[in-house]
């Protein structure tokens, strides 16, 4: 399947109609600094701000399951297991292996050799667990491992505002063109890292 021709039309739709709001509110806001010298609008930019940061989250979700569907058909499993994992604020890490082998990149952990499920991914990445800070590394609807280690990124600005699970995910991307999902365990929030940029967004499960 070509990533580039994947149809989820509803999503699609829905960011278009989210965007257009957007727009919408940006007008709004546009006219209203030209017709009033006193009205504080600092409310209205915030909001617009949190809706717009809301749109890009989804468009986010939109693109990985293109990422994804030619490699896995586990998407819902994944995606359920991120959004228990991300509302939990249970730090993961998951490899996502497509067409570049990723072996000569990272350090081997565990054999599993288990079919992808929510539940197992989500009670490996368990707090205080003997696997949770290492990396899963899933080959189509199979985890092939866990408590696997990848190379940081070298990039100087990410080592300095990123923590170690984030660098290992854009590190790893910047050699394969293996897509990295990360949940963060200080905020929860999700984000995948892709050609060695990093994106937020919103798993629905």
């Amino acid at each position: 399947m070509d990533e580039n021709k994947c149809d989820f039309s509803p999503m699609q739709v829905e960011v278009k109609d989210r965007l257009q709001q957007l727009s919408l509110s940006i007008e709004t806001l546009i006219k209203g600094l030209e017709h009033s010298d006193t009205n504080c609008l600092l409310n209205e930019f915030h909001h617009a701000k949190e809706k717009f940061i809301e749109t890009e989250s989804l468009a986010s979700t939109f693109y990985l399951k293109c990422y994804l569907a030619p490699y896995t058909d586990k998407y819902n499993e994944l995606s359920k297991a991120i959004s228990n994992l991300s509302h939990r604020r249970h730090g993961a890490l998951l490899i996502v292996e497509r067409s570049d082998p990723i072996g000569p990149f990272v350090t081997p952990g565990v054999n599993l050799a288990a079919t992808l499920t929510h539940l197992l991914l989500e009670s490996i990445f368990i707090p205080g667990g003997p696997l949770h800070d290492g990396a899963v590394l899933i080959q189509g609807d199979q985890i092939v491992s866990a408590g696997n280690v990848l190379p940081l990124t070298n990039r100087v600005s990410e080592q300095k505002k990123l923590g170690t699970r984030h660098r290992a995910g854009l590190g790893l991307s910047e050699l394969t063109d293996a897509l990295v999902i990360i949940v963060s365990e200080e905020t929860g929030q999700a984000s995948f890292s892709l050609n060695g940029n990093l994106y937020p967004f919103s798993p629905v499960s």
